[in-house]
């Protein structure tokens, strides 16, 4: 193809801006998102409700939990492909009716390891859903200023999605029981069940070649050893067998590279890596979920458990944080257009910095008005930075290639996720336990259980009770803030090599 005939290409992409169909389908499209999203936090909230139902083992509850991302993380890239080739609405459509029906069956599961295979099968489903949907917005939203706004929709809606699951959580246990938290998929994607076929435009790589189950098999040998290393790496600490799934993760992942670089027609394109955009975008993608969930872990638990609010009371607390997410991942549209993006995203990741150094100076219980601060000027910086980094890695690769570049985009934001869990709070968690000097005279049990978390501790101290009990919450609070300073400033970080590498990276034109 000349340069001439790509330039006309381009010229009569621009023109086809889409009416209020277009529009229409982008609201069914966020069903899934909003839901997804949610499902990522809201189970911890439950979990305390299954563990006096169901009385799963310490190893079966973290599998309730892990089970989910597990799956998805290792899927997505296999899923994007799939929908490539035989359909990205086809496949939105089966992920949904899947996602339905599995929720309807873990809410009543009768004990934990029919849950546990609930879970795995809504990831299987979850990872059909999401590639779908960013893939189906670059081929309905041909237009790149209306994608822009598309897609800042988009990641807003992820984003929102983290930040409800503890406020629709707390709302559901106060008034239902554990299942809800499964339940409310099904009145949620009912909808898109019914709406996607009449306003979504079905769409595929019109040359996807061949099916090549062995590639499917190495990329799912290759994502689920390494999240699950990352997450043992969390619990257990670098004393556990994580190094070495970490590693198993790395050679099949090797293998999974070199045989797509062979192939003719791979199922992972391993040039768009080449492209310093798409790699740059992603990795600003990956950082900034990073901040985001490392964020929420502990503000969470400074929140409801230094600060003493209810978990409702406390979701609701992150509410204008939120909404400064949501705004600025609006409001850079317009942004975008006029301005480079290795300026706009370093510009926007300063302000989640400063959030972050505000968190590391909010410490005591008399901080809720600096955290709330803090957390909205997080929000600003990753609501932007997540726009734009979303629209650059779709925009970056071939239209017929959507499907796969979607998956890959969705995989940084699971791995994100893990990793803002893992590295963030495993941090925390480590200096929490050095920092923590316990009063004499605790009983051991007592003394454990305030040893090893922030939660045990307080647990403890109200069994305690009196002055010992009190100084039992007050060395823990202690020792928890002091981690947390030292946490945000190494989050702080993080957002800083995010901004770095987007000055880098994405002012680089396509070749």
């Amino acid at each position: 193809m000349t340069t001439e005939t790509i330039t006309e290409a381009i010229r009569a992409e621009k023109t086809q801006r889409v009416g209020w169909r277009g529009w229409a389908a982008l609201v069914v499209l966020m069903l899934p998102v909003l839901l997804v999203s949610v499902d990522n936090t809201v189970l911890s909230f439950a979990l305390p409700a299954i563990a006096l139902d169901l009385e799963p083992t310490s190893a079966q509850q973290l599998w309730i939990i892990d089970a989910y991302p597990l799956v998805l993380a290792g899927l997505l890239v296999t899923m994007g492909t799939l929908g490539d080739r035989f359909g990205r609405r086809r496949m939105l459509l089966i992920g949904a009716t899947g996602f339905a029906a599995v929720s309807a069956l873990a809410a009543f599961a009768p004990n934990a390891e029919l849950l546990i295979a609930a879970r795995a099968l809504m990831g299987v489903f979850g990872a059909m859903l999401m590639p779908s949907t960013l893939s189906l917005l670059r081929s309905i939203f041909t237009d790149r200023d209306q994608r822009r706004f598309a897609i800042a929709v988009w990641a807003s809606m992820f984003s929102a999605g983290a930040a409800l699951g503890p406020i629709v959580g707390g709302i559901l246990l106060e008034h239902f029981a554990w299942g809800a938290v499964f339940l409310m998929a099904v009145p949620v994607l009912v909808p898109l069940l019914l709406l996607a076929p009449i306003l979504v435009p079905e769409s595929r790589d019109p040359n996807p070649g061949r099916i090549d189950p062995i590639s499917i098999v190495l990329s799912l040998a290759t994502m689920i050893p390494i999240v699950y290393a990352i997450k043992e790496l969390a619990v257990h600490g670098v004393a556990s067998l994580a190094w070495v799934w970490f590693a198993v993760g790395i050679v099949f992942g090797w293998l999974f590279v070199r045989r797509q670089l062979k192939a003719e027609t791979p199922m992972l394109d391993m040039r768009l890596f080449q492209n310093a955009t798409f790699s740059g975008a992603l990795l600003v993608n990956l950082l900034s979920v990073v901040g985001l969930v490392g964020f929420l872990f502990f503000v969470a638990q400074h929140l409801q458990l230094v600060v003493g609010l209810s978990p409702m009371v406390a979701g609701f607390a992150l509410v204008p944080g939120l909404a400064a997410m949501i705004a600025s991942g609006l409001i850079v549209v317009p942004i975008a257009k006029r301005v480079p993006p290795r300026i706009v995203v370093p510009a926007a990741l300063t302000f989640s910095v400063l959030g972050y150094v505000a968190v590391a100076f909010a410490t005591g219980p008399e901080s809720l008005a600096l955290l709330i601060g803090a957390f909205v000027s997080l929000g600003i910086g990753i609501g932007a930075a997540e726009t734009v980094s979303n629209e650059l890695i779709l925009a970056s690769a071939p239209p017929a290639k959507a499907g796969a570049a979607s998956a890959v985009s969705e995989t940084a934001y699971e791995l994100g996720a893990v990793l803002g869990t893992a590295v963030l709070g495993g941090i925390l968690t480590a200096l929490y336990r050095a920092n923590l000097v316990l009063p004499a005279g605790l009983p051991v049990e007592a003394a454990h259980a305030a040893g090893e978390t922030l939660a045990g501790a307080v647990h403890a101290a109200d069994e305690i009770g009196g002055s010992l009990g009190a100084a039992v919450q007050d060395a823990a609070a202690h020792a928890f803030d002091a981690g947390v300073g030292t946490t945000a400033l190494i989050g702080a970080g993080l957002v800083v090599l995010a901004a770095v590498i987007a000055a880098m990276t994405l002012g680089r034109r396509r070749s």
